[in-house]
């Protein structure tokens, strides 16, 4: 069996596996001055992004969670895996042929792993697509025709067709060289007294993740003798595909959504399909589930949504009673977003792709641009239930939408909400802003927010001004050991009061110093704590700013050392006055001369280094 990767493989996929690019398919990323970049945190939830990436030093840092480390960490946490299976993964991704050593720790077993899983269903998507251009897909492509969309279209997502025998994606794989167990884990096969093809006689769309790996599908009943009732079937939850988590077309829409601060949420495979070739590409779908917190989550961080930088997310509902429930339910989630959640629906009732086929591209386009906000929709629907004629229907709605706008958790919009229900109901806006408060009061549901992973107590306050200098000097060493190179020999361990900066200056020195550094400095440093908080403290110097507009220089440099050398021998000094003052000079004379010389020496050692600071500026 295969052992350990060998290291000189894992430290060229690190080289290989640019950060910026493999993070830049989870997060949208803006550049933050001084070579970093800042994005939306994908580990937690936040309004302002604390998320650093140095493309540079190919490492990220979140401040706000304290999640940092490598791209090898990065997609182990994003995706759940494994390092061994990280690796093999970027490896695949960048060209980097994988050696391992024999005797190494073997591969965890557990069944198939992501790489495998991701080839399988590529494999199969690249066969639908096959079996769309066969006599027996003909009814499949009639329907695309009937919806608008030609062979160039199909090509461009990828549709394809099941072929109706139940064992004829199966034979396919198992020639592929596929064993059972991944077809079966991959959901691509189902499993009953045998093994069967779980999409037979239906149209087939790839969904893929952001990176554009396939890792599902959607299928669509065409044929009348279906024995399977429902119109549409969903790959089942897998180890690669979470139906909470995934959004069809965000392959195709990634990046112009963060070109365009803009996402548009519809409700069907066809409406992204219609959205995008109308010229709306940033168009994306859920996947056989309703739009939930994950998939806000998701869009935030392509929009980089943030109260500084503010994007829009626009919903598209069919007009009848479940296009309006599922707009409460956005409604309920609308707080998630910084920026403004709007609706976007057709007064005649059809969806884009219905739009686009019966009054052309230039009308889904302008369906989007007639966008209203999302919390004016809903109020209205509600308030368009009672005969606003009569005073008790006006008190019915007016009670009836106060309990929508206590769901607000952003309490700061409340009485704006409450002002504009009062102008639809024609109350008087006192009235309804005591009605929201009973309704909050009745309702008495706490409104708790998730700590999304606070900072270890036992880390430094990257603020405390008391720790700044120690910080900045770490940060130095880190980050441009070239430069700080043999300046910083005389620093040790006592020149840092924090435990953890102190740990931190040992592990350096154990990696030989500044001078021993290379282009994997800070992932060796990183690397060799077992101790996360560290690990994570390491991730977070590596791309925090430096406090200087330029690049730092050996003046800069000397400066920050002999300043923290100085603070040092302050405290020594300190410390020194403290016990002089419990001393009898008369009774313990000579440990009284003792130290009154050292004070007067480390007075003289602190002069010379305030001078020497000084002429380095």
């Amino acid at each position: 069996m295969a052992g350990r990767i060998r290291e000189e493989d894992i430290a060229e996929v690190r080289e290989k596996a640019r950060i910026d690019d493999v993070i830049s398919a989870y997060v949208t990323l803006r550049n933050a001055g001084g070579g970093n970049m800042k994005g939306l945190c994908p580990f937690h939830d936040e309004k302002s992004p604390s998320f650093n990436v140095t493309p540079s030093r190919g490492l990220f840092h979140c401040f706000g969670c304290g999640v940092g480390g490598d791209v090898i960490k990065f997609v182990m946490e994003m995706d759940g895996l494994g390092f061994t299976e990280t690796v093999e993964r970027l490896a695949e991704k960048v060209g980097v042929q994988l050696r391992y050593e024999e005797g190494g720790p073997a591969r965890p077993r557990g069944g198939p792993q992501r790489p495998r899983l991701i080839d399988a269903h590529r494999v199969t998507a690249e066969w639908y697509a096959e079996q769309l251009a066969t006599p027996e897909a003909l009814t499949a492509r009639q329907f695309l025709d009937s919806r608008g969309f030609d062979a160039d279209a199909a090509a461009h997502f990828g549709v394809g067709f099941s072929p109706r025998g139940g064992e004829v994606l199966l034979k396919h794989l198992r020639q592929k060289g596929f064993t059972d167990e991944e077809m079966v884990t991959s959901g691509l096969i189902g499993q009953g007294r045998g093994l069967y093809d779980r999409f037979r006689g239906r149209l087939m769309w790839p969904i893929r993740d952001s990176s554009g790996d396939t890792i599902g599908f959607g299928a669509r009943r065409i044929f009348d003798d279906d024995t399977i009732e429902a119109k549409y079937l969903n790959t089942p939850e897998t180890p690669i595909y979470h139906k909470s988590q995934v959004l069809y077309g965000i392959d195709l829409a990634r990046r112009e959504i963060a070109r365009a601060s803009q996402a548009v949420i519809v409700e069907g495979y066809t409406d992204v399909m219609a959205c995008h070739l109308a010229g709306v590409k940033t168009a994306v779908a859920t996947c056989g589930t309703s739009f939930g917190d994950d998939h806000a989550r998701v869009i935030r961080r392509l929009l980089q949504d943030h109260d500084e930088f503010r994007g829009e997310v626009i919903f598209t509902f069919d007009g009848d009673e479940a296009g309006q429930k599922a707009a409460i339910r956005a409604f309920e989630g609308d707080q998630m977003f910084a920026g403004q959640t709007y609706v976007a629906v057709e007064p005649s009732g059809l969806d884009p792709c219905d739009l686009r086929l019966k009054q052309g591209d230039a009308e889904v386009r302008e369906l989007v641009a007639r966008r209203v906000p999302l919390y004016r929709f809903v109020l209205a629907n509600v308030v368009q239930r009672y005969d606003l004629d009569r005073a008790d229907g006006r008190i019915d709605a007016m009670r009836e939408a106060a309990k929508l706008v206590t769901s607000i958790r952003d309490r700061s919009k409340v009485d704006a909400f409450a002002r504009e229900l009062a102008g639809m109901i024609g109350i008087e806006p006192a009235d309804v802003q005591r009605e929201v408060r009973r309704a909050a009061a009745r309702s008495s549901q706490p409104h708790t927010v998730a700590p999304g992973g606070q900072r270890p107590a036992e880390l430094p306050d990257p603020r405390d001004p008391r720790l700044m200098l120690e910080r900045e000097t770490l940060k130095l060493v880190i980050q441009h050991p070239g430069v700080v190179g043999r300046t910083a020999r005389d620093v040790d361990g006592d020149d840092f009061t924090h435990g953890a900066y102190r740990a931190l200056w040992a592990g350096i020195q154990k990696a030989g110093g500044p001078t021993a550094a290379d282009a994997q400095w800070a992932s060796t440093i990183r690397d060799s704590q077992e101790d996360q908080r560290l690990q994570s403290l390491i991730s977070a110097l590596a791309v925090e700013p430096l406090h200087s507009a330029k690049e730092p220089d050996d003046a800069y440099v000397s400066q920050h050392v002999l300043r923290l050398r100085e603070l040092t021998a302050m405290r020594r000094i300190a410390d020194l006055k403290s016990r002089l003052q419990r001393t009898n000079p008369v009774d313990q004379a000579t440990e009284y001369n003792r130290m009154f010389g050292e004070l007067v020496a480390l007075e003289q050692h602190r002069r010379s280094l305030r001078e020497r600071a000084l002429e380095s500026q």
